[in-house]
């Protein structure tokens, strides 16, 4: 019998590997997907929407968040704090709808262990070396800054193994669809554990 529930999908990898294109090619598709929503303590880009790319939050409103233990995980990431509150991931949970988000590898590796029904897909670059245009384009970052992702990329590289698939962003629409099949086979997988948060 295949597995009960709907899946709760952690996109995680290096920074510019592209997860949030991903995502945004995910959501225009129109599937029943839940998108689940990181709160951050960090300036929207010029592209970003507010409920919709993140929420944005001050850092007191953040801490107020973390203590009333709203999120399912936080970071510290590049100086700026993130998390994923709970409650919408709950709601989409009761009403059957699969959960997709994103969030750094170490943020990953928590939720894994807190929740080893998740399943976590790491987003990988073709290659380090196409990584830096992609940061570039961004232009929200000093070169100091951009050196450290590059820096910080390069160890996440090697922790791509582990996650419970690898999916390589060289062309985006193979790549979602390479997700859709990922999800696709998770949800028939045979003894497949229900999502539960605490």
């Amino acid at each position: 019998m295949a597995g009960q529930g709907p899946l709760l999908v952690v996109l995680t990898g290096p920074s510019g590997a592209g997860k949030d294109s991903i995502l945004a090619r995910l959501r225009s598709l129109g599937r029943p997907y839940h998108f689940a929503v990181t709160a951050t303590t960090r300036a929207a880009r010029p592209s970003e929407r507010e409920g919709v790319d993140y929420f944005f939050v001050s850092p007191v409103e953040f801490q107020r968040m973390l203590e009333r233990g709203e999120l399912l995980e936080n970071a510290l990431v590049y100086g700026h704090r993130y998390g994923v509150p709970k409650a919408p991931i709950r709601d989409a949970i009761d009403s059957g709808q699969d959960i997709l988000f994103r969030t750094d590898v170490q943020g990953a590796r928590y939720i894994k262990a807190i929740v080893p029904s998740a399943v976590t897909i790491f987003v990988a670059p073709p290659s380090i070396d196409d990584l830096k245009p992609r940061l570039q384009e961004r232009g929200s970052d000093t070169p100091e800054q951009l050196e450290l992702r590059l820096r910080i990329a390069e160890e996440e590289m090697e922790a791509a193994s582990q996650f419970d698939y690898t999916v390589v962003n060289e062309d985006l629409e193979r790549c979602v669809q390479e997700i859709e099949e990922i999800l696709r086979r998770e949800r028939a997988r045979p003894g497949r554990q229900r999502v539960s948060l605490e």
